[in-house]
Parts: structure tokens; C-alpha cells; sequence
């Protein structure tokens, strides 16, 4: 059943909400840390051109701790940002917004996955229906983060961490609703799931 979302300014139709390293481009154990470290993973732009293209909304919800780790400065972090948007809109896509956590670990704070409370901004920003979004992640954290938000389908791509995640999530008895090779995979298994 498509999914209609109220907001005062417009409705929106779908809702899909990505992590990034690891979903999107290629993530890194020293961390993304500025533009030229940031390379998409094959298909991944052309996986969100697919979703905007019929009818959904992407959002990216994704820990940063580099910021609070004191590696990047907002303004180099931005500059990654734009990097990925201007590459996604090239092959037809579209980021609706960005989330993202600044804290490390120790800091405790509930906006870091897989505490739900970037989803949790977003649904209030947003007034999202997070019984029908989707949320996709290559992370045994990212899949958490769903469950813990109320997102109907928690989504586990291959690439990245995937595999490693797939064993974490299996040994705490959490099964993700679809597991993708990659996004784009997962993008035509979000499509086909809401036409039927």
C-alpha cells in the first residue's frame, strides 16, 4: 500500500531511509575524512535515481564520530555531503535530507545507532509513518536502529559490513526482512514490495 505522509508543507509519498559508509560508497576503517576518500559503490547512485525516480524519499541517517573524534571539521564534512547529493542528482536521484550523529561512543548520547533518534528527528521533522518506511544499512547497528524506530522493513545490503552483520544479527536473533547483494539490488526489492 503506498505510503502518504502528512506534512504541512507537502505530502510525501515514500519514505526510504539510508545509511551511508558501506551502503553507499566505500567505506573506510580509518574513516571517510574528506572528498577525495569519499567513491561510491557501483550502482549506488543509480539505486537512488531508481527509488526517487518512483516515488520515494531518501533520507540518509548515518553515525559520524569523526566529528566528535575531532578528525574532520563540519564545513570538510558538509563538503562530503555535497559530494555525494551532486553525484546522486547526476544519475537522476535525490537526497531529501541528512541526519547524522557527531558523537563517539562514549559519548551515550540516543541519536547514535542503533539508537533510533535520528529516525526519531526525522519522523518529527517530516511527520513519517515509520510503520511503513524502510530502512537500509550494511551494519548489524543500522538493523537495530530499525527495529528500535519502528521502521516496517529493516533491509541488510552485502556490501560494506554486510556479511560480517548478517553472522552478528543471525547470533542475536534479529532477521532483517531482505538481505541485497548491494543497493541497488535492495532498491528493486523496496520497488516491488509496494507494488504488490
Amino acid at each position: 500500500m503506498p505510503l502518504r505522509l502528512q506534512n504541512k508543507e507537502k505530502t510525501m509519498d515514500y519514505i526510504v531511509f539510508l545509511d551511508r559508509d558501506g551502503v553507499i560508497n566505500v567505506d573506510s576503517p580509518e574513516y571517510i575524512k574528506n572528498e577525495s576518500e569519499f567513491e561510491f559503490i557501483p550502482k549506488s547512485p543509480e539505486a537512488i535515481a531508481l527509488l526517487t525516480q518512483n516515488g520515494f524519499n531518501v533520507i540518509v541517517i548515518t553515525n559520524q564520530s569523526l566529528i566528535g573524534r575531532k578528525m574532520v571539521t563540519q564545513k570538510i564534512l558538509d563538503a562530503i555531503f555535497k559530494k555525494m547529493k551532486d553525484g546522486i542528482k547526476k544519475a537522476g536521484g535525490d537526497i531529501k535530507d541528512i541526519f547524522f550523529c557527531p558523537h563517539t561512543p562514549q559519548d551515550n548520547c540516543s541519536c547514535r545507532k542503533p539508537n533510533p533518534g535520528l529516525i526519531i528527528e526525522a519522523q518529527k521533522k517530516y511527520q513519517i509513518d515509520l510503520n511503513q518506511s524502510f530502512m537500509v544499512g550494511d551494519s548489524a547497528k543500522d538493523i537495530e536502529c530499525a527495529r528500535n524506530a519502528g521502521c516496517s522493513k529493516a533491509l541488510l545490503v552485502e556490501t560494506g559490513n554486510g556479511l560480517k552483520a548478517g553472522q552478528q544479527l543471525f547470533e542475536k536473533g534479529i532477521i532483517p526482512d531482505f538481505t541485497g547483494k548491494n543497493l541497488y539490488e535492495t532498491a528493486l526489492w523496496i520497488i516491488n514490495s509496494v507494488k504488490h
